[in-house]
C-alpha cells in the first residue's frame, strides 16, 4: 500500500492576502447597500431653487350664451311727441285773421279816432299768441302818405300771451287813440302838425305778431 500524497501547507503571507481581499469585498458590499438606501434610483430629484416659476395663464373665456329665440329683442323707446298735455301750439299766421277797426266811420272836428285790432283763430285747434302792445302795430295813411305809426313814440311795450280757442274772435279791450297828428321817431317830444280835416279820408292798417290785416278800416276827418 502506498501512502496518500501530503497537502502542501500554505504560507502565512497567502492567508493574509486572502483575509485582506475578503475584507475589501465586504466593504464594497456594505458601501453598495448604503448607496442604494440613501439614493434609490426611483426618487425624483429635488426641484432646483433657480427653476422658473410657472407662468399663470389667462382663464379661458366663457362662451357667450346664445340669444334665447323666445326672448323678444329690446326696441328703442319712441321719440316723445307732442300731446294734449303739452298745451296748445303757437298760432300759425295762416290760421289767424287780423282786422283793423275804428269806432266811427266819420269824426267831427275835435274828435279823435279810437283804433282797435280784431283777430280770429280760423283753425280747428286752439293756439297761443302774444297779443301785447309789443306785438301790435297801427298805421294811419292818407293816399301814399304815412301820417302816424303807433310804434314811432311807443313807451313801455308789454307782452301778453293768450290762448285762442278754435274759431274764437277777440278784440283789443282798450282802443288806441290817435290824436290826429303826424308822428315820427324824431318828434315824439316836440309839437307836431295836425292831419287835415274837411272831409279827408284816412286808412288804418294793423298787424299783430307780424301778421298784417287783410284790409284797412277807412274813416273821414272833418
Amino acid at each position: 500500500m502506498t501512502d496518500a500524497p501530503r497537502r502542501r501547507r500554505q504560507s502565512p503571507a497567502v492567508y493574509r492576502r486572502r483575509r485582506l481581499a475578503a475584507a475589501l469585498l465586504a466593504l464594497i458590499v456594505i458601501g453598495l447597500v448604503v448607496w442604494l438606501v440613501a439614493a434609490p434610483p426611483w426618487r425624483s430629484a429635488p426641484a432646483s431653487d433657480s427653476a422658473p416659476a410657472p407662468v399663470a395663464s389667462a382663464p379661458a373665456a366663457s362662451p357667450t350664451p346664445a340669444a334665447d329665440p323666445t326672448t323678444p329683442a329690446a326696441t328703442p323707446d319712441p321719440t316723445p311727441t307732442a300731446n294734449a298735455s303739452d298745451g296748445p301750439a303757437e298760432c300759425a299766421p295762416a290760421d289767424i285773421k287780423v282786422e283793423a277797426l275804428s269806432d266811427k266811420s266819420e269824426y267831427g272836428q275835435g274828435e279823435n279816432p279810437q283804433l282797435s285790432i280784431r283777430l280770429t283763430n280760423s283753425s280747428a285747434n286752439p293756439c297761443t299768441m302774444n297779443v301785447g302792445t309789443s306785438a301790435q302795430s297801427f298805421t294811419v295813411t292818407s293816399g301814399s302818405d304815412v301820417w302816424w305809426r303807433s310804434t314811432d313814440c311807443q313807451s313801455e311795450p308789454s307782452d301778453m300771451e293768450v290762448t285762442l280757442a278754435a274759431g274764437q274772435t277777440v278784440t283789443s279791450s282798450a282802443p288806441l287813440t290817435w290824436d290826429r297828428t303826424r308822428s315820427s321817431v324824431s318828434s315824439c317830444e316836440s309839437e307836431r302838425p295836425f292831419a287835415p280835416g274837411g272831409g279827408a279820408t284816412y286808412h288804418l292798417s294793423v298787424s299783430i305778431g307780424g301778421i298784417p290785416s287783410a284790409g284797412t278800416a277807412s274813416f273821414i276827418l272833418q
